[in-house]
Protein backbone atom coordinates (compact mmCIF):
# COMPACT_ATOMS: atom_id res chain seq x y z
CA UNK A 1 0.00 0.00 0.00
CA UNK A 2 1.41 3.15 -1.11
CA UNK A 3 1.73 6.08 1.87
CA UNK A 4 -1.29 7.92 -0.81
CA UNK A 5 -3.69 5.01 -0.77
CA UNK A 6 -2.86 4.72 3.22
CA UNK A 7 -3.69 8.23 3.79
CA UNK A 8 -6.71 8.04 1.23
CA UNK A 9 -7.95 5.55 3.25
CA UNK A 10 -7.48 6.33 6.70
CA UNK A 11 -9.62 9.95 5.79
CA UNK A 12 -12.40 7.89 4.39
CA UNK A 13 -12.33 5.68 7.33
CA UNK A 14 -12.31 8.74 9.29
CA UNK A 15 -15.26 10.07 7.56
CA UNK A 16 -17.43 7.47 7.69
CA UNK A 17 -16.92 6.96 11.02
CA UNK A 18 -17.30 10.73 11.95
CA UNK A 19 -20.82 10.46 9.26
CA UNK A 20 -22.33 7.31 10.90
CA UNK A 21 -21.47 7.79 14.65
CA UNK A 22 -25.07 6.44 16.34
CA UNK A 23 -23.19 2.69 15.29
CA UNK A 24 -20.61 3.30 17.60
CA UNK A 25 -21.47 6.27 20.02
CA UNK A 26 -19.52 4.99 22.86
CA UNK A 27 -16.13 5.02 20.51
CA UNK A 28 -13.31 7.66 19.36
CA UNK A 29 -11.56 8.09 16.16
CA UNK A 30 -8.28 8.92 17.81
CA UNK A 31 -8.38 6.05 19.75
CA UNK A 32 -9.12 3.43 16.42
CA UNK A 33 -7.00 5.32 14.59
CA UNK A 34 -4.11 4.92 17.00
CA UNK A 35 -4.75 0.74 16.87
CA UNK A 36 -4.38 1.21 12.79
CA UNK A 37 -1.05 2.15 13.29
CA UNK A 38 -0.03 -0.05 15.66
CA UNK A 39 -1.61 -2.59 12.96
CA UNK A 40 -0.83 -1.61 9.28
CA UNK A 41 -1.18 -5.04 8.04
CA UNK A 42 -5.20 -4.63 8.92
CA UNK A 43 -4.74 -1.37 6.70
CA UNK A 44 -4.65 -3.79 3.29
CA UNK A 45 -7.60 -5.82 4.78
CA UNK A 46 -9.48 -2.45 5.07
CA UNK A 47 -8.64 -1.48 1.67
CA UNK A 48 -9.61 -4.68 0.00
CA UNK A 49 -13.00 -4.50 2.21
CA UNK A 50 -13.71 -1.35 0.59
CA UNK A 51 -12.30 -2.03 -2.85
CA UNK A 52 -14.69 -4.43 -3.26
CA UNK A 53 -17.61 -2.29 -2.38
CA UNK A 54 -17.86 -3.56 1.35
CA UNK A 55 -18.06 0.11 2.99
CA UNK A 56 -16.24 -1.48 6.43
CA UNK A 57 -16.62 0.69 9.43
CA UNK A 58 -16.53 -0.35 13.07
CA UNK A 59 -19.51 -2.53 14.21
CA UNK A 60 -18.01 -2.40 17.74
CA UNK A 61 -15.20 -3.25 20.77
CA UNK A 62 -14.72 -6.45 22.64
CA UNK A 63 -13.40 -4.77 25.40
CA UNK A 64 -12.59 -8.35 26.59
CA UNK A 65 -10.52 -9.02 23.90
CA UNK A 66 -9.41 -5.17 23.20
CA UNK A 67 -10.31 -5.18 19.45
CA UNK A 68 -12.64 -3.22 17.66
CA UNK A 69 -14.55 -5.17 14.80
CA UNK A 70 -15.14 -3.62 11.64
CA UNK A 71 -17.28 -5.14 9.23
CA UNK A 72 -18.96 -4.25 6.01
CA UNK A 73 -21.71 -1.43 5.88
CA UNK A 74 -22.63 -1.34 2.36
CA UNK A 75 -26.54 -1.22 2.04
CA UNK A 76 -26.47 -4.44 -0.19
CA UNK A 77 -24.17 -7.08 -0.12
CA UNK A 78 -21.18 -5.64 -1.57
CA UNK A 79 -21.30 -5.56 -4.87
CA UNK A 80 -17.57 -7.21 -5.85
CA UNK A 81 -18.44 -10.53 -3.81
CA UNK A 82 -21.42 -11.84 -5.34
CA UNK A 83 -22.23 -14.99 -7.51
CA UNK A 84 -20.14 -17.16 -5.11
CA UNK A 85 -21.09 -20.53 -3.78
CA UNK A 86 -20.34 -21.18 -0.13
CA UNK A 87 -16.78 -22.37 0.06
CA UNK A 88 -13.68 -24.19 -1.79
CA UNK A 89 -15.24 -27.54 -1.51
CA UNK A 90 -18.67 -26.65 -2.95
CA UNK A 91 -17.08 -24.98 -5.58
CA UNK A 92 -14.93 -27.91 -6.61
CA UNK A 93 -18.66 -29.86 -6.27
CA UNK A 94 -20.25 -27.85 -8.91
CA UNK A 95 -19.75 -29.90 -12.08
CA UNK A 96 -22.53 -27.60 -14.05
CA UNK A 97 -21.70 -23.68 -14.54
CA UNK A 98 -19.60 -23.42 -11.45
CA UNK A 99 -19.55 -19.78 -10.31
CA UNK A 100 -16.18 -17.86 -10.46
CA UNK A 101 -15.05 -18.30 -6.82
CA UNK A 102 -16.41 -19.12 -3.28
CA UNK A 103 -17.08 -16.55 -0.26
CA UNK A 104 -15.37 -18.45 2.35
CA UNK A 105 -12.57 -18.97 -0.16
CA UNK A 106 -12.35 -15.16 -0.58
CA UNK A 107 -12.80 -13.86 2.43
CA UNK A 108 -9.62 -16.03 3.36
CA UNK A 109 -7.89 -14.11 0.75
CA UNK A 110 -8.76 -11.30 1.68
CA UNK A 111 -7.85 -12.08 5.48
CA UNK A 112 -11.58 -11.29 6.81
CA UNK A 113 -13.92 -13.51 7.93
CA UNK A 114 -17.68 -14.15 7.10
CA UNK A 115 -20.27 -12.78 9.79
CA UNK A 116 -21.37 -15.23 12.09
CA UNK A 117 -25.26 -14.91 12.64
CA UNK A 118 -24.91 -12.83 15.88
CA UNK A 119 -22.89 -10.71 14.14
CA UNK A 120 -25.27 -10.00 11.36
CA UNK A 121 -28.41 -9.43 13.69
CA UNK A 122 -25.88 -6.97 15.83
CA UNK A 123 -25.12 -5.01 11.97
CA UNK A 124 -28.68 -4.56 11.29
CA UNK A 125 -29.41 -2.94 14.23
CA UNK A 126 -27.71 0.10 13.26
CA UNK A 127 -29.72 -0.06 9.87
CA UNK A 128 -31.40 -1.74 6.89
CA UNK A 129 -28.77 -3.81 5.18
CA UNK A 130 -29.47 -6.14 2.15
CA UNK A 131 -33.40 -5.65 1.82
CA UNK A 132 -32.70 -6.48 -2.03
CA UNK A 133 -29.71 -8.83 -1.56
CA UNK A 134 -28.54 -11.50 0.74
CA UNK A 135 -25.47 -12.38 2.16
CA UNK A 136 -23.72 -15.83 3.08
CA UNK A 137 -22.94 -15.86 6.91
CA UNK A 138 -20.45 -18.48 9.22
CA UNK A 139 -22.40 -21.80 9.32
CA UNK A 140 -22.07 -24.82 11.40
CA UNK A 141 -19.82 -27.68 10.52
CA UNK A 142 -22.95 -30.23 11.52
CA UNK A 143 -24.60 -28.20 8.82
CA UNK A 144 -22.06 -27.67 6.21
CA UNK A 145 -21.29 -31.46 7.05
CA UNK A 146 -24.84 -32.30 5.47
CA UNK A 147 -24.01 -29.94 1.76
CA UNK A 148 -26.01 -27.22 3.60
CA UNK A 149 -25.10 -23.29 4.08
CA UNK A 150 -26.59 -20.34 5.79
CA UNK A 151 -27.44 -16.70 4.25
CA UNK A 152 -29.29 -13.61 5.73
CA UNK A 153 -31.38 -10.92 4.59
CA UNK A 154 -33.65 -8.01 5.92
CA UNK A 155 -37.29 -8.50 4.32
CA UNK A 156 -40.21 -6.95 5.89
CA UNK A 157 -38.38 -5.31 8.37
CA UNK A 158 -37.35 -8.52 9.74
CA UNK A 159 -33.82 -10.50 9.35
CA UNK A 160 -34.22 -13.82 7.81
CA UNK A 161 -31.70 -16.29 8.42
CA UNK A 162 -32.22 -19.22 5.48
CA UNK A 163 -30.36 -22.23 4.27
CA UNK A 164 -29.32 -23.42 0.98
CA UNK A 165 -27.12 -25.64 -1.31
CA UNK A 166 -23.70 -24.53 -0.75
CA UNK A 167 -22.86 -24.88 -3.92
CA UNK A 168 -25.80 -22.42 -5.05
CA UNK A 169 -25.37 -18.99 -6.21
CA UNK A 170 -26.95 -16.16 -7.35
CA UNK A 171 -26.53 -12.47 -8.47
CA UNK A 172 -28.01 -11.07 -5.57
CA UNK A 173 -25.96 -13.12 -2.54
CA UNK A 174 -22.42 -12.19 -1.82
CA UNK A 175 -21.15 -12.22 1.45
CA UNK A 176 -20.28 -9.22 4.80
CA UNK A 177 -17.03 -9.49 6.34
CA UNK A 178 -15.61 -8.87 9.34
CA UNK A 179 -11.70 -8.43 10.79
CA UNK A 180 -10.94 -7.88 14.32
CA UNK A 181 -8.30 -4.80 15.08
Amino acid sequence: MTEKERQDLLALLRARFCANEGRHPQLNWEAIENRLAEREEKLAVLLKMEESGGEPDVLLYEAENDQYVFCDFAKESPIGRRNLCYDQKALEQRKKNPPVGAAAALAEEMGIELLTAEQYQLLQQTGDYDTKTSSWIQTPERIRALGGALFCDKRYATVFVYHNSAESYYSTRGFRGMVKI
